[in-house]
């Protein structure tokens, strides 16, 4: 009996202890400082920063393909960093800007508008997502051609892991739709949202970035839809685009958020890239003030630990681009014929103004946007005079150099000098535009390389290269990632057979011959 009692009573005492030991269980275990969950402001912040790279690797898709393609920018290196300045595949780099804006950009962009769309109070949160979204998924389809979007990103939301491929005709049509809607639907009236780090919740600042975005997808369907593209460049006209470079879309950058393509080149790949020798050429012959904001030369470096600041120029007279179809070693040949003693003494960017550490990005600027009513205008697509919006255009690049440091700010007089040098040519109109549209959009490889398809301008000559893999002569498209082949294969399928083979020559739908 004594010991039932004892067995009984330990039962009732181990109750106790651990009723006790609950008691307030839940408040202690609670982390009260981590979020469980995100202000969609501050998710739509993350995809704005996300699209400007996370790392100075997911740079290496721009400088190794983007740049090279458009001969700004030139590695004569091979192996990791082969790509536009071979014409080769390299499925190290081709993947990185599907797998930037898949798995960061596009997914928090979703979940922006997932949690938006039913809450009048948050509907210019919603707009805004919806105009970057339209940003971002252009670059995705220019990159790849018709890739996953009315499905893409709703893995976590709806379950849908193998998203379908999209025809990029029904992309740009929901994309520039999406612009239309989204643009017009912001409200001035509506409470700011203050923590927007693209405008500090300046709405009148949102409508023309959603505008102006409309103007650029409508620009790009010039040679495949010339209607749909002509209605919506009058629409963003009329709706109203950017007006002077306050209204620019910048990612700003400090000494501790650096700017990633700044922070890898004065790092680890310093001494692999230089200026292509077709964009030096064009700003010295055409005494371009813009040459010593964007070029450096450290002269008579004969090897990377002689690229010092004592041998740093700027100098529009000394600088020598590289030239293009050289690899690191066939690039000795030719080095007397170029004036330099060794592949190290070739022109470089400027890590002082472009890209220092804390140079900012531009999303869009009015410069291009000036560039852009100047071809439509050419086109008679919108009313203006197509020299004016040119000569603004070029104007609004050559102030817009003030903005990586004051040391790089051009004097009113030497704009002056410029832009009465180089008018709009009568007959050659839509070359100088997109020339111009080439040198305003350095350092944004997405865009200089989708208006060069789009516009096949500057004429660049084919990169000589011998051992160059691509039929045409230049890079078409990037194709889909390995990983897709492997978990989507049935999609890629369907989107290979549709548009064409998944390597570097086919065309997307817009980049029609």
């Amino acid at each position: 009996m004594k010991s039932k009692i004892k067995y009984i009573g330990s039962i009732i005492l181990s109750v106790l202890l651990a009723t006790g030991c609950d008691n307030g269980f839940d408040e202690i275990n609670t982390n009260k400082v981590d979020p469980t969950s995100l202000a969609p402001s501050l998710i739509l912040n993350k995809a704005i920063i996300s699209t400007t790279y996370l790392d100075g690797t997911s740079t290496l898709g721009m400088l190794c393909y983007n740049f090279g393609i458009v001969q700004q920018v030139i590695t004569p290196y091979g192996s990791s960093l082969s790509g536009g300045n071979y014409n080769q595949l390299n499925n190290s780099n081709t993947p990185l800007v599907w797998v930037n804006f898949y798995r960061n950009v596009i997914k928090q962009l979703v979940a922006v508008t997932e949690q938006t769309k039913d809450d009048p109070q948050q509907s210019n949160i919603y707009n805004s997502a919806r105009i970057w979204k339209a940003y971002a998924f252009m670059i995705l389809t220019d990159t790849y051609g018709d890739i996953p979007y009315f499905e893409a990103g709703k893995g976590y939301i709806s379950e849908v892991i193998r998203p379908k491929y999209d025809a990029q005709e029904a992309i740009y049509k929901d994309i520039l739709k999406e612009l239309e809607e989204a643009s017009g639907a912001l409200d001035p009236a509506q409470s700011a949202v203050t923590t927007d780090i693209l405008y500090g919740g300046e709405v009148p600042k949102w409508k023309k970035l959603g505008y102006s975005l409309m103007l650029r997808a409508g620009m790009r369907l010039s040679k495949v839809d010339p209607t749909t593209a002509k209605s919506y460049v009058a629409k963003a006209v009329a709706g109203g685009v950017f007006a002077s470079n306050a209204d620019n879309s910048i990612i700003r950058h400090t000494a501790i958020y650096n700017n990633y393509i700044a922070n890898h080149l004065a790092a680890r790949e310093k001494t692999n890239f230089y200026l292509a020798a077709p964009f030096v050429n064009y700003l010295k012959e055409n005494n371009d003030p813009r040459l010593p904001v964007f070029a450096v030369r450290y002269v008579g470096a004969k090897g990377g630990p002689e690229q010092v600041g004592d041998r740093a120029s700027s100098d529009p007279k000394v600088q020598i681009g590289m030239p293009m179809g050289y690899n690191d070693v066939t690039i000795n040949t030719v080095l007397a014929a170029n004036g330099v003693v060794s592949l190290w003494d070739f022109t470089q960017i400027n890590l002082k103004t472009v890209l220092k550490l804390d140079a900012p990005e531009f999303h869009i600027t009015y410069a291009q946007v000036q560039l852009l009513l100047a071809e439509a205008a050419v086109r008679g697509w919108v009313s203006g005079d197509a020299a004016e919006y040119f000569a603004k255009g070029v104007r609004a690049n050559l102030e817009q150099m003030a903005l990586y440091d004051a040391s790089a700010a051009i004097k009113e007089d030497v704009i002056l000098a410029y832009l009465k040098a180089h008018p709009l040519t009568k007959g050659k109109e839509l070359e100088d535009i997109n020339t111009q549209y080439w040198v305003a959009t350095f350092l944004d490889g997405n865009e200089s390389w989708a208006n060069f398809r789009r516009s096949g301008f500057p004429a660049l000559k084919k990169n000589p290269y011998p051992g160059s893999e691509i039929k045409e002569d230049f890079i078409r498209r990037m194709p889909y990632p390995d990983s897709e082949i492997v978990v989507n294969l049935q999609n890629v399928n369907d989107a290979n057979a549709r548009q064409g083979p998944n390597d570097l020559n086919t065309r997307v739908w817009w980049d029609k011959k």
